[in-house]
């Protein structure tokens, strides 16, 4: 049996599909692209509407308050750091594109975490989904996308948002399953609704969970940026894929360190915040 047969007539199959949705739904995608990028772009703005070091000092405020005092000044001096490498610009898009695919992950994969907690059915049926996609290699959802939105940061942000989603639903399934039973007894003896049940015994036992949820989408959502380099996002990766091109050592260096402060300055903020809520410093 020739099998490059088979392989030929998927391959031709795959292209002609990807022509047909391509050709039938630009309207869709050209609308998709420009809601993407109108807000990555809005949220590029506020960030770089202050000064580099009236930004770095709210997030050392920031920091000090959730962390310590010396976490504080640490944040503050390695933001400032990225500023006098000459590289402001580009991790302030960074931190924009994370932030941008991050909000849409949470946005989807929170409720479908919620729905495949509850049922157990929908959780079976998500789990070889989602295998998938943390299986398959990061850089293959740029390549239908850049087939259906073209280059640039909504390619960026549509591939990320695939990666940084399954952290979201795993962890906010598993949170709503773990309620302890005895608590879920004692509201059904008290007569809580359904709603009362969520929001006063299964959400608050599962806060801890959702958000290691959100901090594993935030760090899944880092190194895909640096990926999406490669289709125009913009950014520390861009700007490391184009140093690797011209053998920029230096350069490449610099946006590798930038990439870093941000990636532990958002992990431990993210980390630290709901011990802070809780009174716990």
């Amino acid at each position: 049996m020739d099998t490059t047969v088979i392989a030929e007539s998927f391959d031709e199959w795959t292209d002609n599909a990807l022509g047909w949705i391509s050709d039938n739904g630009a309207w869709l995608f050209d609308f998709i692209r420009t809601v993407l990028e109108g807000t990555y772009d809005g949220i590029l703005w506020l960030l770089q509407l202050p000064p580099f070091y009236v930004f770095a000092i709210i997030a050392g405020v920031l920091a000090w308050r959730l962390i310590s005092i010396t976490a504080g000044l640490l944040t503050g001096a390695a933001l400032i750091a990225c500023a006098l490498m000459g590289l402001w610009t580009e991790t302030m898009s960074t931190l924009a594109l994370v932030i941008t695919a991050t909000m849409m992950a949470l946005f989807v994969g929170i409720p479908l975490g919620v729905v495949a907690g509850f049922v157990k059915t929908f959780d079976k049926f998500l789990e070889p989904a989602l295998d998938l996609i943390q299986t398959l290699p990061p850089y293959i959802y740029l390549l239908p996308a850049i087939a259906l939105v073209g280059y640039g940061p909504a390619t960026a942000l549509i591939a990320t948002f695939i990666v940084a989603m399954p952290p979201a639903i795993r962890l906010t399934s598993l949170g709503i399953r773990r309620t302890p039973r005895e608590f879920i007894e004692l509201g059904q003896a008290s007569g809580l609704t359904p709603w009362q049940m969520f929001t006063k015994i299964r959400l608050p036992f599962a806060i801890p969970s959702v958000m290691a949820g959100i901090n594993q989408s935030l760090m899944m959502a880092f190194g895909m940026v640096v990926i999406a380099g490669i289709v125009g996002s913009g950014g520390l990766g861009e700007t490391i894929y184009a140093s690797v091109r011209t053998l920029d050592i230096a350069t490449s260096i610099n946006a590798a360190i930038a990439i870093v402060i941000l990636t532990m300055v958002l992990d431990r903020l993210t980390q630290s915040a709901p011990r802070h809520a809780k009174g716990d410093r």
